[in-house]
């Protein structure tokens, strides 16, 4: 079997540092782990918190960063002016269509609520078969470990069928991680239980 070919990752990540550099550490490593595999970050195109980190990082590692903003941040000031590609949308909502768009996976680091909103809409795209697209969690110091219980009890309680849990990767190496959406396989289970 060939792994999948991508180009582009939308990366979904906090605009904030959080309370452990670990976290920009990893921002960091997977900003240049994407330019050294030759993908293009796609992301929101602020230089705050470790949004700025992985751009940052992507960039000094030679690698293409294309950035989507919303007119509200863009008049704020909040634009990465060094970008390789750079947009403005409208909404929040335009921002995250031209991001699914554009990405040909899905990788959500440790943020907040926008963060969270973002991997809960492209994994539930993928369950309904409405894209076709790996997503990935960047398990940076066991960030999303109750998360990911919370997802074991959803499907404990048989409100997520146990394939789809199994539909998301989750490493806390960025390598590792890319390897393992590389192989990533459509999940074909019924919505309904």
């Amino acid at each position: 079997m060939t792994g999948r070919i991508i180009n582009a990752i939308a990366v979904f990540c906090g605009s904030n540092f959080g309370a452990s550099e670990a976290f920009a550490d990893g921002a960091r490593a997977l900003g240049r782990t994407l330019a050294q595999r030759g993908v293009t970050v796609v992301y929101g195109g602020t230089t705050k918190g470790l949004m700025g980190v992985l751009a940052d990082a992507a960039l000094e590692a030679g690698g293409a960063v294309h950035g989507i903003i919303t007119e509200g941040l863009h008049a704020r000031g909040q634009s990465h002016t060094g970008l390789t590609q750079h947009e403005i949308a409208k909404t929040l909502r335009a921002r995250k269509e031209r991001m699914i768009e554009l990405a040909d996976a899905f990788i959500a680091m440790p943020g907040g609520i926008g963060t969270m909103e973002e991997l809960m809409q492209v994994w539930t795209m993928n369950q309904l078969s409405e894209i076709d697209k790996p997503v990935g969690l960047l398990n940076t110091s066991g960030f999303f470990d109750a998360f990911l219980g919370f997802v074991d009890h959803m499907v404990e309680a048989k409100f997520l069928p146990p394939a789809h849990r199994r539909s998301i990767s989750v490493a806390d190496n960025p390598a590792d991680l890319i390897e393992q959406m590389k192989s990533y396989q459509r999940v074909d289970s019924p919505k309904w239980l």
